[in-house]
């Protein structure tokens, strides 16, 4: 059997998205599934991984999110306002408040206002919560390293640049791709 898109179907593969491709196929063979292909595995990985949930973040009590607030506290190296976490992190203004208010009932992170403007305030972590960070970066590193190692190094280079092109691509086009 041959795709539309030219390349022969895989009966062999058995990943969930290959049979919803399947069925696709049959359903509508002449349908060019192909971007089903990409983005399905894309969304499926994703919602696996998120299931899954990060063993060393969940160990710490930690979210993603949350972790991603602080990481990108400790990465920056300073002070940043919620709408810069905000941008750093992809997250709504909304959430990120949210998860700093926990974060802060926690001890890990302060907020002071600003002395210009009562309406801006200014987020750092605490040194509970650059400790935090700096015990669980390496262990969240080594899970990740293991969920990947069902792949080569090579092909995780590949992978991590073909990612990395379609990113850079997205992001740039984004505002089109919306309209």
């Amino acid at each position: 059997m041959t795709a539309p898109n030219g390349r022969p179907a895989d009966p062999t593969r058995t990943d969930t998205v290959a049979a919803v491709v399947r069925q696709w196929q049959t359903v509508h063979p002449g349908l060019d599934t192909g971007p089903m292909e990409i983005i399905g595995r894309v969304n499926r990985c994703a919602a696996l991984l998120q299931q899954a949930e990060d063993a060393p973040l969940r160990r710490a009590g930690l979210s993603r999110p949350e972790f991603d607030l602080l990481g990108a506290l400790r990465r920056t190296g300073h002070e940043l306002t919620p709408g810069d976490l905000a941008r750093e992190t992809f997250s709504s203004g909304a959430a990120v408040t949210k998860r700093l208010k926990q974060l802060t009932e926690r001890g890990l992170v302060e907020r002071r206002g600003d002395t210009r403007d009562r309406r801006v305030a200014h987020v750092r972590l605490t040194d509970a919560g650059r400790d935090l960070v700096d015990g669980i970066l390496p262990e969240q590193l080594e899970y990740e390293t293991a969920v990947l190692s069902v792949l080569t190094p090579e092909a995780r280079d590949e992978l991590a640049a073909r990612l990395g092109e379609l990113l850079g691509r997205l992001e740039g086009t984004l505002g089109v791709l919306r309209t």
